[in-house]
């Protein structure tokens, strides 16, 4: 008798590879492999791949991908996404595949100094199959020069390797105007006339010469190796961003500008500041910055700024869509989600990971939706938690936050679903899909699929949405009409799953959102 193993039937539920834990799995088709690489990659060690793999994996798909797929979806990770490095490497290979195409993107996915010069880095460091700028980029790196603002260029001179110094050097700019000259010979430490320097500039060289005058509106890192008293960091204060503000707020307890325990006129004045909606909205603030921020201040840190940053939340949440029927939220609480959200990198580890972004989005969905269930799972479902719609959405992160378990087990909440023969409407899942518990039957495919399709049969109206917050390319459930898969932690999730539950998605899902992304002219 013929083998019943080696033949035996295969079911349309059938894996076709194995994810990075061991279990069995579904690989997602270039275009949408590419996409959630782009989304959530930040091309630093994962918990199961390193930042090589996933480089490595990135340049294999886009040498067969279309050029325009690859502008349209660095401009997602840029613009929606609010990715940093993993869109200028999608450039950098634009640069080499079709460089009109590259300039045609350039301007929207180049938006500030820091964007500019990890282009550089990328391009130089021979990663993409070049050491060189080549002529065409050349010249689009010397054009953001020549056009950029004082306050652009004063903001992109802030960082290192390269420098902005060291990238002027590079590109040789040719300025018509003598401000913008004596502004880059300024910058490499060469002479100038200080007459023809840009007003601000010029007022920070003074205020270096004499710390007592007026704080110049320069980015606060021009400032930081000066001798500065209290009255020049209240100004400091006064003066700053959303995001600087964000990011600095125990640097101003430090320098007595904000005091422990007190609602000072400082701490109300950056308070109002934080929870703002109109700077909110223009300030690309992602929920999980306000969390990380939230996890980072420093033990008494005046309430008001807290409850500023918390209000700052509920509002960096606003596009999170209400949800009919009955809705299921199942997180993921297994081991590996402890790591980084953005990934293990030497002096720039965050301290937020997958499991509190989980959390976050767990929670900010029974916000909008106080008639969802979650369900946390590792190998088997938690129910332990105290989440309720009466508690903001951190109170709800922080109770998710403590959930923390073992192995993953990505089919265990369908399968509580199933046993309890719960109506379902829609399931949103978060995790890093990497199952592997009850998971390794190739030929029957992933657990998870397995209890999805007892489900349909019960619940033919059913959908799903799988939000993936790492850089893996495999899934646990096959991509089909009822099922979208999307990739990321930035707020992007949120409007594909407005746009999915509104049933305005077609077949090609989360790819047709990037393929609908129009060209610059």
């Amino acid at each position: 008798m013929a083998n019943k193993q080696l033949f035996a039937q295969r079911g349309n539920n059938a894996a076709n590879t194995w994810n990075l834990a061991g279990g069995v799995a579904y690989q997602l088709n270039p275009q949408a492999a590419l996409a959630q690489l782009a989304a959530t990659g930040c091309l630093n060690q994962t918990y199961y791949a390193t930042a090589e793999d996933q480089l490595t994996h990135i340049l294999e798909l886009t040498q067969d991908l279309p050029a325009e797929f690859i502008a349209k979806t660095a401009l997602f990770a840029r613009k929606q996404g609010h990715m940093k490095d993993m869109p200028a490497l999608l450039l950098a290979v634009l640069a080499q595949k079709d460089v009109a195409l590259c300039a045609q993107v350039f301007g929207a996915v180049i938006d500030n100094g820091k964007m500019l010069r990890n282009f550089v880095q990328i391009m130089r460091s021979g990663a993409v199959g070049r050491q060189s700028l080549g002529t065409r980029p050349k010249k689009l790196v010397q054009n953001w020069l020549l056009n950029a603002s004082e306050a652009q260029l004063l903001s992109a001179s802030v960082g290192n390797n390269p420098s902005l110094a060291d990238v002027v050097k590079m590109v040789h700019p040719k300025p018509t105007d003598a401000w913008r000259a004596a502004w880059f010979a300024w910058l490499i430490g060469r002479a100038y006339d200080a007459q023809d320097l840009p007003e601000l500039t010029r007022e920070f060289e003074r205020f270096k010469r004499n710390t007592g005058r007026m704080v110049p509106n320069v980015p606060f890192q021009l400032l930081t190796a000066l001798d500065l008293n209290k009255a020049s960091w209240r100004q400091i204060a006064e003066q700053g961003s959303w995001q600087m503000l964000r990011q600095n707020l125990n640097t101003f307890m430090r320098h007595g500008v904000l005091v422990a325990g007190k609602d000072n006129k400082e701490a109300n004045m950056i308070a109002r500041k934080l929870a703002d909606k109109d700077t909110i909205a223009k300030a690309r603030v992602l929920p999980y910055q306000i969390m990380t921020t939230l996890q980072a201040v420093s033990t008494g840190m005046p309430k008001v700024i807290t409850d500023a940053l918390e209000s700052a939340l509920e509002t960096s949440l606003s596009n999170v869509p209400r949800l009919e029927g009955n809705v299921y939220v199942c997180m993921d609480v297994s081991g590996s989600m402890t790591a980084p959200v953005s990934g293990y990198r030497e002096g720039a580890t965050s301290v937020t990971t997958c499991l509190d972004v989980a959390a976050l989005i767990a929670a900010a969905v029974v916000a909008r939706n106080p008639h969802a269930t979650v369900l946390p799972f590792d190998d088997m479902v938690r129910l332990n938690h105290k989440v309720s719609a009466d508690n903001t959405v951190m109170q709800n992160a922080r109770s998710l936050q403590k959930m923390l378990g073992g192995a993953t087990d990505c089919s265990r909440p369908l399968r509580y679903i199933n046993d309890k023969n719960l109506p379902v409407d829609l399931v949103v899942f978060v995790s890093d899909n990497q199952s592997w518990v009850n998971n390794q039957d190739y030929h029957s495919g992933t657990t998870k699929m397995q209890q999805w399709t007892k489900i349909k049969a019960k619940n033919p109206r059913a959908r799903m949405v799988c939000i993936d917050i790492q850089p893996y390319t495999s899934v646990q459930t096959q991509p089909c009409e009822d099922v979208l898969h999307v990739g990321g932690f930035s707020d992007a999730v949120f409007n594909v799953l407005s746009q999915y539950a509104r049933g305005e998605l077609g077949s090609e899902h989360w790819v047709g959102v990037i393929n609908a992304i129009p060209l610059p002219n």
